[in-house]
């Protein structure tokens, strides 16, 4: 499980597909500190380390990704020099300051709209029609791994505007319009749709 706080930005280093997409992360985060079998979120998608280690002063960590993954995600937009998010795995007695993401991708979102707020920026999203009922005004949303709060939704879109911090520490900084994002909606929100369904059609 994660919270939704990016920790570090990563670079990929190398790609290389051996029946499944291998790929090499260079982190900030140290290799000795990693555990081979861990959980990584990268660009919201958990993945999990089969290697690492260090080139010089460049500490890097290698994981694999299934066809079913890359499908799902933004990951076949990578190549060698991609910047990710990048968030470790929750620990007991770690800080909450997000909210609760297990890294399981549910749909890519496209960046549709880009307008300067003073010093921040808002984004707005389009989302498939079968998630969109998934996202609610002031409720959360993770947005290529990284814990947002929505501002409104309007159909299929919704915006969500992103302070200065947050543009400087993960990669939201470059974002442009036509970006596809990884997107993880709410697990809070998918259980009361479910209930809603279940209460409207009783069985």
């Amino acid at each position: 499980m994660f919270t939704g706080i990016i920790t570090d930005v990563g670079k990929v280093l190398e790609l290389e597909q051996r029946g499944d997409l291998r790929a090499r992360i260079a982190s900030a985060y140290e290799s000795s500190g990693i555990d081979i079998g861990s959980s990584i979120a990268c660009n919201g998608v958990c993945l999990t380390v089969i290697d690492t280690g260090i080139d010089g002063s460049q500490h890097w960590f290698d994981v694999e990704i299934s066809a079913e993954t890359i499908s799902k995600t933004n990951i076949g937009k990578w190549v060698a020099g991609s910047r990710i998010n990048l968030e470790r795995a929750l620990c007991v007695g770690d800080e909450l300051g997000g909210h609760i993401v297990s890294g399981h991708v549910d749909g890519l979102a496209e960046v549709v709209l880009m307008e300067n707020e003073g010093d921040s920026t808002r984004l707005t999203f389009q989302v498939p029609s079968e998630l969109a009922r998934f996202v609610a005004s002031k409720g959360s949303v993770a947005l290529n791994g990284t814990s947002l709060t929505v501002n409104g939704v309007d159909g299929a879109t919704f915006d969500v505007n992103f302070i200065p911090h947050t543009k400087e520490s993960t990669i939201w900084g470059n974002a442009s319009v036509g970006d596809k994002i990884n997107l993880e909606i709410d697990t809070l929100a998918r259980y009361v749709a479910r209930l809603a369904e279940m209460q409207g059609n009783p069985q």
